[in-house]
């Protein structure tokens, strides 16, 4: 029986054989690739990090503005000097003409603090008397520019006899001095953009004060 040799497979040669250490170092980064995947990661997050912060510096700006000098204020009201019309002496005794009437100009400031116009409607206007409602006009619309004032001139004519209705009048031309209130109000619209705008603005006045008959002036004239 013959023997039958083992048969043994040869090794590849030498130059056919690869190291294993060097198989991993030939499929590594190279040295260089880490230091610079590194620095673009960094110059990645730097600039993500400007970008927030940029918009977080617009978004607190806008926030500023809208609260502070886009924000829409109501416009302030001032009364010039009244004048009055129409104060006679009658006989030798302080009064009034029947049918005669009574006409207060009043000039009113309106005062804009906006960065946009106010444009406003008439002007509506009210006398009162001892509590009872003795006259009324509206004065004519206008526009306020941008952080400026505009003069408006209202004329009220009241009727005497509306006057002579109320109990006090005999008390008060035996002194001379008539107490009279005031009321204004002026409506109107303020639009900065087409996103920040108010449809209806109204700013409100009352004044008291009193009417010396002998002089056909005002004093006391206080306004709030």
């Amino acid at each position: 029986m013959s023997e039958k040799k083992e048969q043994v497979k040869p090794l590849a040669p030498a130059a056919h054989r690869v190291d294993i250490d060097d198989y991993d170092r030939s499929n590594a980064f190279p040295d260089e690739l880490g230091p610079l995947l590194c620095r673009r990661r960094q110059r990645f997050i730097k600039l993500c990090g400007c970008s927030s912060a940029i918009l977080l510096i617009a978004f607190t700006v806008v926030l500023v503005l809208m609260f502070t000098v886009l924000h829409v204020k109501i416009p302030s009201l001032k009364v010039n000097p009244v004048t009055v019309e129409g104060v006679a002496e009658l006989n030798g005794t302080l009064g009034f003409g029947p049918g005669r009437n009574l006409t207060f100009g009043f000039g009113l400031e309106v005062k804009n603090p906006n960065v946009a116009p106010y444009r406003f409607g008439n002007v509506a206007t009210f006398l009162y008397y001892g509590g009872s409602l003795v006259g009324q006009a509206e004065g004519p619309a206008g526009e306020a520019r941008a952080r400026k004032r505009v003069r408006v001139d209202v004329r009220v004519v009241v009727m005497v006899d509306k006057i002579r209705e109320v109990e006090r009048l005999k008390g008060d031309l035996s002194v001379g001095i008539l107490s009279i209130s005031s009321y204004m109000k002026v409506s109107g619209k303020v639009k900065i953009t087409q996103a920040i705008k108010k449809n209806l603005v109204i700013a409100k006045l009352n004044c008291t004060m009193n009417l010396i008959v002998r002089t056909q002036g005002i004093q006391d004239l206080n306004c709030h």
